[in-house]
């Protein structure tokens, strides 16, 4: 990562169909792979009660931390190159499906264009993004709040850390 300055960059990760952990696994091994990109951190893996539309299973979710010297945009391009290259298919809101990455804050930056907006909104009333991303990142702050006090003050009911660590997405790793 060369050239452009480097940002760091939150995602927030999940998936109810199939093998949610090795489609989130395979996800950040794509991003790594990129030569412009590098995941620094991961939380461990929750399993989440369905969120919106509750009568589908129950997810898995996750957090990471980037460092990339792409913009946001280019960033979500190679979230959704990524999901692409999982089969996601865009069927209904909040509906089930294998994989679901998004880019939850960029740096400080509040961004509000077609398709990308920053912080991702409703992202401080969602239990299962703040419990992973507070794992990793308690001090983070949104809108002048820090995450762990978000997190604190969100409804984690029937929420289940189900790895011990964020090392579960690297290959080979059991």
């Amino acid at each position: 990562m060369s050239g452009r300055s480097r940002n760091l960059a939150w995602l927030g990760l999940g998936g109810n169909l199939g093998d949610p952990q090795d489609a989130m696994a395979k996800a950040l091994q794509a991003i790594d792979a990129d030569a412009q990109t590098r995941v620094s951190v991961v939380s461990s893996v929750y399993r989440t009660p369905p969120w919106g539309k509750k009568d589908q299973p129950d997810f898995q979710n996750a957090a990471a931390g980037v460092e990339t010297t792409r913009t946001p945009r280019e960033l979500l391009d190679l979230c959704l190159e990524a999901e692409r290259g999982l089969k996601r298919v865009r069927a209904e809101r909040w509906g089930p499906r294998t994989i679901d990455l998004d880019i939850l804050l960029f740096d400080d930056l509040t961004i509000d264009q077609p398709g990308l907006q920053v912080p991702h909104p409703r992202m401080v009333e969602r239990a299962f993004v703040l419990l992973p991303l507070s794992e990793i990142a308690p001090e983070l702050q949104v809108d002048g709040k820090e995450i762990s006090a978000l997190a604190a003050s969100v409804d984690a009911g029937g929420i289940e850390r189900i790895t011990t660590n964020g090392n579960w997405w690297r290959a080979g790793y059991a």
